[in-house]
């Protein structure tokens, strides 16, 4: 798996512990009986949960291994273990402190996992749960939309909320409400909606044609004879229509999202020099009005402008190398929007309105043909017919106020060696994780996937160089890097592929012993196909479990200028597969493995 910032969808429920086998024991405080010789032998060895972990999950698997023959414990109870040793049990956690004491012979490791409740405790007299007070950030909205408030207090109470000296606007005591379960959900198979109950949760909604700073709500709490009033965190603002802001963006790639926080979907990013007015703003986010949401170091406020819009007319295409480029010019850099069809790439134009009489475009090796059409009032839309179902690759830029869209062409594959060759392509390869802190997964004995993904890594480059494909690879040794450096490789070399290889594990509430498998993980429609090809081809070819294919919104996934396309090749911590994972030669087998996949897709693609 990922560093915790790279798949952000485990943070809550995994930690990975970046020591090193020789300094785990310190943490896991291995006991030996004080009359054990002073000699080297066999140990217990966990590499998983780390001596003191926190969790909200409602169980946990031990990661681990011990010498062949003889039992372990776990808190007294004999566990499992395969041939080699190794063992990953999950046991139930109680809210709390959750002790545990692994045994091998006269060796000891203690674990100790609290699991922390997802509910908050409600106080016992008129107060408010701290934290609890909604908006907890200073908020914008237009005129008339909806203003939402929440607390949560004492069953029982009434719980009201005022603004600007206005009318008291009531919270409504909630029964119950549907929790959904988290992305990370979907790969342990537990993702359905929960019914829970809403004990002490308070809600109510209003709207306002008021103008200006409303200030800061002040909450109400009365139950019994008891009066409580607290001021909100966040402040009000109802934002003038006639006077909106307007922004630039800033980024070399604006991250555009469906809400105010990372926890919402991404959009297509903005390139840089996108201008729109601001229609709401939450906290650290700003609304734009064509409905996406973009943080405020990622834009800057542009003085004395009217909002933005624009004309247009002609356009044309031209050929830049291995790329055709379309040429859009605007009055202002506009937002926009992509969409990726099986043989058809859409663009749309937000704030724009078409003059449109003439479009050059000539025979282009990628472009059958070009559609447009003015969706609705200030949204232009214009869809390119391709003559292959397989898309190589896009970039956005903007050339002041022109929007240049580039699509990449099909690679020229040579037909040397019975026309298997991978001659004319470049491949990007990512060995996951590396250096001192980034170990990624940890296998029962210790072994980082950082390790072996190198070593994968390295094996597939041999057998791509072999089959005539120029290979670039992100990191050839142990060294540290992060994932704007492997990202910024990729969109500088423009490789016809980019694949990030890693190995797999699971969030607590996983089975580590149950699940294994091949997973493959895509963003874009154009590494679509690669990621279902490569899985039906490693599953079939190697007789290996499949785990599945995803899309997924993960940094290595996300380059646009090449299919990209995150294998996750086994799991590290099933005690069976991890054998497998580990042997040189089935290494050397998923190595042709996956340069066979790669060269029969790339050929199969051509037609």
């Amino acid at each position: 798996m990922k560093r915790l910032h790279h798949r952000d969808l485990f943070a809550l429920n995994r930690t990975i512990l970046p020591l090193s086998p020789i300094l785990l024991p310190l943490l896991c405080s291995v006991i030996l009986v004080a009359s054990a010789p002073v000699i080297a032998q066999p140990r217990l060895f966990v590499a998983y949960p780390p001596g003191t972990h926190e969790t909200t999950a409602s169980k946990i698997f031990l990661i681990g291994t011990a010498p062949k023959g003889g039992e372990v414990t776990v808190n007294g109870q004999a566990i499992a273990r395969n041939p080699a040793g190794h063992f990953a049990p999950s046991f139930p956690l109680k809210v709390g402190t959750n002790p545990f004491v692994l045994r091998y012979g006269n060796q000891e490791v203690r674990l100790n996992v609290t699991r922390t409740s997802p509910t908050p405790q409600l106080p016992s007299s008129a107060d408010f749960v701290p934290g609890s007070l909604t908006p907890a950030v200073n908020i914008g909205r237009q005129p008339n939309e909806w203003l939402c408030f929440g607390a949560t207090a004492p069953q029982g109470a009434t719980v009201t909320v005022r603004l600007a000296n206005s009318q008291a606007i009531p919270l409504q005591p909630q029964n119950q409400f549907v929790e959904l379960p988290p992305n990370s959900a979907v790969l342990t198979q537990q993702n359905q909606p929960t019914t829970l109950p809403a004990a002490g949760f308070y809600q109510g909604c209003t709207r306002t044609v008021l103008v200006g700073n409303l200030g800061q709500p002040i909450f109400e709490l009365n139950i019994g004879d008891q009066r409580k009033q607290q001021t909100g965190a966040g402040g009000i603002q109802i934002l003038t229509p006639a006077q909106l802001e307007v922004v630039e963006v800033t980024a070399d790639s604006g991250t555009a999202r469906t809400g105010p926080s990372t926890d919402y979907s991404r959009l297509t990013p903005l390139p840089k020099g996108t201008q729109a007015s601001i229609t709401g703003y939450e906290g650290e986010w700003v609304r734009l009005d064509y409905g996406a949401w973009i943080r405020r170091n990622e834009v800057q406020i542009r003085k004395a402008a009217t909002p933005p819009s624009s004309l247009i007319r002609s356009v044309k295409a031209r050929r830049a190398g291995d790329w055709t480029e379309i040429v859009f010019p605007l009055q202002i850099p506009v937002p926009v929007s992509v969409q990726q069809g099986d043989r058809t790439f859409t663009l749309t134009l937000h704030n724009t309105t078409a003059q449109t009489d003439t479009i050059k475009l000539d025979d282009d090796p990628l472009i059958a043909r070009l559609d447009w059409t003015q969706t609705q009032p200030g949204q232009v839309q214009y869809v390119f017919n391709l003559k292959t179902n397989q898309q190589w690759g896009y970039k956005l830029r903007y050339e002041g106020t022109s929007l240049i869209l580039a699509l990449k062409h099909p690679p020229k594959l040579s037909r040397s060696n019975g026309g298997r060759s991978l001659a004319g392509m470049k491949i990007v390869l990512d060995p996951g994780h590396g250096g001192p802190e980034d170990l990624g997964a940890r296998g029962p004995t210790g072994t980082p996937e950082k390790a072996v993904a190198l070593t994968i890594s390295k094996l597939v480059r041999d057998e791509l160089v072999q089959r005539g494909a120029t290979v670039v690879m992100t990191r050839e040794k142990d060294v540290d890097l992060g994932l704007k450096e492997r990202i910024d490789l990729i969109n500088n070399q423009q490789p016809d592929l980019a694949l990030s290889l890693h190995y797999n594990a699971l969030p607590d509430d996983g089975d580590a012993i149950k699940t294994k498998g091949v997973g493959m993980f895509w963003y874009h429609a154009q590494a679509h196909s690669l990621a279902v090809y490569l899985h039906n081809h490693l599953v079939k070819t190697l007789k290996r479990p499949s785990y599945g294919v995803f899309w997924n919104n993960l940094a290595l996934t996300r380059p646009a200028v090449a299919p990209a396309v995150l294998l996750e090749l086994g799991f590290m911590i099933n005690p069976d597969e991890y054998e497998w994972i580990v042997n040189p030669q089935e290494q050397r087998r998923l190595a042709r493995a996956i340069a066979d996949g790669i060269t029969q897709w790339t050929w199969q693609s051509q037609n």
